[in-house]
């Protein structure tokens, strides 16, 4: 489906836009939804306002992918209806029929929030309600008994995320309520009982609760032992300078209640940049394939409504696999970009053993804006190195590693358009500890962002920026000494929308 809006160009070659993230073809986006596998097919829904660039009544954007990478825009999922705006929400097979919506067969199932106001008062109202699709989600009945969950007493109650609990043969549901998580329980999908409460002392409070997720992954790849993991986004709030961003829980889940494994005020985060927010998974994947995918969306409450982009605005991050390790610290997640992102690389450079010196650039006959970097680092004298990229005359972004002071990061300070809000410029960063004195960057650039995967994703920064866009230099800098670089793959990348 093309659109023609885009006819006066060649299709997704605006300014600023990324040519290998998923991005709606015109007008706003925001959280990813109703993330589901059916049929050989990756559904993807996303927060969608079809009439602007900015945050406005919210539907359900939709696109299928059978590889995670190209992506094929449907029409709208779900519009606003007499109960409400289409805020965020998951979508699920029921394989079983237990709703009772699909004759005996198997069919696709959405769990969303309905968003209006209470009769006669501006005061916010969000209700969770049921649509179906018999067709694998080309079109959507809206169960005739919405809403089906309540809780008059809380505000801020949506974004459920739903999932079939094999050891106990039921649904759960876990929702953001407030400054918790609630957990829900049902048979069906359309009769809900409370279950249990967590969140209250628990991490991070600097903003409201959203998007959660709940699933199990194994630890180190042992199926003789598991973990749950929690997911809970925390919305902006001024006070804070990081804006909106994603915390995660370890623990045990048996059905009603989730047990946090750390103390309560451990907080940890999946993404130590700006711009990976409301990240949630992908349901249904096939056992076989065995991965628990998932996807944010890169941007931040901060600025989000208004960047520097025109005819559409926000993109998501590559969708990336998510694991737990054993590390020193704890059981912690690992993010790993999807290996279905290898088919898309184009021309490969490969350096093996160079020690990499200050005034002396390797990559300087490299120009590209839409590349991938695999680079294993031995560290010698140097006191910081990394990666200058989007460069040019008065721009770019650094890409480097802190020996000193074992911190990985992103500076987007001279990254280029910043204007646009005054919390946008900076340095993000995250203590990072070598392993056998080696450092690896893994490092996907896309026009306006950068994702920086350290050490096989034990670290990870995801940031915008917004560069002149024939910046394309890019540097392998080395600050006070030297290092040697063992191996550097470097890929340039093809478009997956032409």
């Amino acid at each position: 489906m093309t659109n023609n809006v885009l006819e006066k160009q060649p299709y997704y070659t605006e300014k600023y836009r990324p040519q290998y993230h998923f991005t709606p073809e015109r007008q706003w986006m925001n959280d990813p939804n109703g993330m589901v596998f059916y049929n050989g097919e990756y559904h993807l829904f996303y927060q969608y306002h079809p009439n602007g660039t900015t945050w406005g009544p919210m539907h359900w954007g939709h696109a299928v992918s059978k590889d995670l990478v190209h992506w094929e825009h449907l029409p709208i999922g779900l519009a606003p209806d007499e109960h409400g705006t289409i805020f965020s929400g998951s979508a699920v097979v029921d394989w079983n029929d237990t709703s009772g919506f699909f004759e005996g067969q198997s069919g696709l199932v959405a769990i969303f929030t309905h968003a209006d106001t209470y009769p006669d008062s501006d005061r916010p109202r969000q209700r969770q309600s049921l649509a179906f699709s018999k067709d694998n989600g080309r079109t959507w009945v809206k169960y005739e008994g919405n809403p089906v969950l309540q809780e008059e007493n809380i505000i801020d109650f949506r974004d459920p995320k739903v999932f079939w609990h094999r050891e106990t043969n039921q649904w759960v549901m876990v929702i953001a309520a407030g400054q918790t998580v609630r957990i829900y329980t049902s048979q069906n999908l359309t009769s809900w009982e409370f279950a249990s409460e967590f969140g209250e002392g628990h991490g991070s409070h600097q903003g409201v609760w959203e998007c959660p997720d709940l699933f199990e992954l194994t630890v180190d790849g042992d199926s003789n032992q598991k973990k749950w993991v929690l997911f809970v986004s925390i919305g902006n709030d001024p006070k804070y300078e990081e804006g909106s961003r994603t915390q995660y829980f370890t623990g045990e889940f048996d059905g009603k209640t989730f047990f946090n494994d750390y103390k309560p005020e451990t907080t940890l985060w999946i993404d130590h940049g700006r711009d990976n927010y409301a990240g949630v998974s992908w349901s249904d994947v096939p056992a076989e394939d065995g991965r628990r995918i998932y996807i944010g969306w890169m941007s931040n409450w901060q600025y989000a409504n208004v960047t520097p982009t025109k005819e559409w605005r926000s993109a998501m991050t590559i969708p990336r696999v998510l694991e737990l390790k054993k590390t020193e610290e704890g059981i912690r997640l690992v993010q790993k970009p999807v290996r279905e992102l290898q088919g898309i690389r184009d021309k490969k450079i490969l350096i093996q053993n160079e020690v990499v010196v200050p005034g002396k650039n390797i990559l300087e006959n490299v120009n590209s804006n839409t590349f991938e970097i695999i680079a294993e680092f031995e560290i010698g004298t140097a006191k910081e190195f990394g990666f200058k990229v989007c460069k040019g005359a008065n721009e770019e972004t650094i890409i480097g590693f802190d020996a000193e002071n074992q911190t990985l990061f992103i500076d987007r300070t001279n990254s280029g358009e910043a204007a646009f809000h005054e919390a946008f410029a900076g340095k993000h960063e995250c203590y990072l500890l070598p392993e056998n004195n080696k450092i690896t960057l893994h490092v996907f650039v896309d026009q306006s962002s950068v994702e920086l995967f350290g050490n096989n994703g034990k670290a990870v920064i995801t940031d915008l920026i917004f560069p002149n866009q024939e910046n394309k230099q890019l540097e392998l800098y080395v600050k006070h000494g030297e290092i040697k670089l063992h191996s550097l793959e470097l890929y340039s990348l093809k478009s997956t929308w032409r």
